[in-house]
């Protein structure tokens, strides 16, 4: 198949913005060769005269209605299902054929409401079966979930399949009706950066058993970079790691939300973490002296202060001793940058100690 077809066709059907490795996966070739096929694809949609653009977020691209034409069409498209209703469905489409009366102890009476409305949609049909009814999903409902037939064996393999992949909102989630955000504590700030009221703060790493209760309600969970194999265990739907070291880690954390954001939030925050990091770069103009990053953490944040590099310059090290290696890469620093182990606050406030612990510590040899 085409990668460029295989690719158009991935972001029209995923309905919400895929990520380059996501795409790079689906083709089988390497980053550096599907961005250029990306590119041409914006560049031609660009020079149509079509009511559908695609567009770059970061790393992330998303086709959809151009904004001018999104009221107009608004009305023709397919009204979502609530996530009660989506419950309930779910219930159904894993179980078939179902007893109604076996839903309703199961879901309880509102459950009625549901099915009605998911039988005027056609999604759901009712056969009779003694005194109450059999349930069944449609090939209407095959069509609404992108599934090949309506063959319950199909549905309930696909369910599973899905379960093991990271699919956002669509795919699984669909079916399990799932509503929030999920975030790990040090994170709930970048909710606030994003405009999500939606969201629950759990313990991923090592939760509860009411917090894995609490992991079955969220589409899509937020952690710190390189867990991911860690929550996996407990955890199947989308991930996305997310850094805390610089601003340049905030500015890609929230944009990784974009698509489930609030635009003016997101432009905002991104404006702010922009000029924050301006503003320290420009306090560090003043400094001539020269140093050494003791790790590649620390000399990101050398590298946004602008400061000269030499072999033997001070050494700036984080304060938390011992590497993954055994190395202990505080021993001897002349300046020690704090680590989220020895800081409070949101992510603002955490990322700006480190550089103003870089600044001050600069101002002391300066002096």
């Amino acid at each position: 198949m085409n990668d460029r077809e295989t690719i158009e066709a991935a972001l029209f059907a995923a309905g919400s913005a895929l990520d380059i490795a996501t795409l790079s996966k689906l083709v089988g070739k390497p980053k550096k060769q599907v961005i250029p096929i990306i590119e041409k694809l914006i560049s031609e949609y660009e020079g149509r005269e079509s009511g559908i653009e695609m567009l770059d977020l970061g790393g992330r691209y998303v086709m959809q209605v151009k904004p001018e034409y999104a009221e107009l069409v608004r009305p023709l498209a397919p009204k979502e299902l609530s996530a009660p209703m989506l419950r309930t469905l779910s219930m159904i489409a894993y179980h078939q054929p179902l007893v109604q009366s076996e839903l309703i102890d199961m879901r309880g009476n509102s459950a009625y409401d549901h099915i009605r409305e998911l039988k005027e949609r056609g999604l759901v049909e009712a056969t009779p079966h003694g005194r109450t009814k059999l349930l069944h999903t449609t090939s209407l409902f095959a069509d609404y979930f992108g599934l090949e037939s309506n063959d319950p064996e199909l549905v309930k393999k696909k369910i599973v399949e899905l379960s093991k992949v990271q699919s956002g909102q669509s795919g699984l989630n669909k079916w399990l009706g799932r509503r929030f955000i999920g975030v790990t504590p040090m994170y709930e700030s970048l909710m606030g950066m994003c405009g999500i009221k939606d969201y629950k703060v759990i313990n991923a790493y090592e939760p509860t058993e009411e917090e894995l209760e609490e992991l079955a309600d969220v589409y899509k969970l937020v952690i710190s970079r390189g867990y991911a194999e860690k929550v996996s265990k407990h955890y199947d739907g989308e991930v996305i790691e997310a850094g805390s070291t610089t601003f340049d880690d905030l500015i890609e954390a929230v944009r990784s939300l974009e698509n489930v954001s609030d635009p003016e939030q997101v432009r905002e925050s991104v404006e702010l973490i922009e000029d924050l990091k301006e503003r320290y770069a420009s306090k560090a103009l003043v400094f001539s002296k020269k140093v050494r990053p003791a790790t590649d953490m620390v000399a990101r944040i050398v590298s946004d202060l602008r400061l000269g590099v030499s072999a033997d310059g001070f050494v700036i090290a984080p304060d938390y001793g011992l590497s993954g290696e055994g190395l202990d890469v505080s021993e001897g620093a002349d300046i020690l940058v704090p680590t989220h182990r020895s800081l409070e606050g949101n992510l603002i406030e955490r990322v700006s100690s480190k550089y103003d612990a870089v600044v001050a510590g600069m101002k002391k040899f300066e002096d």
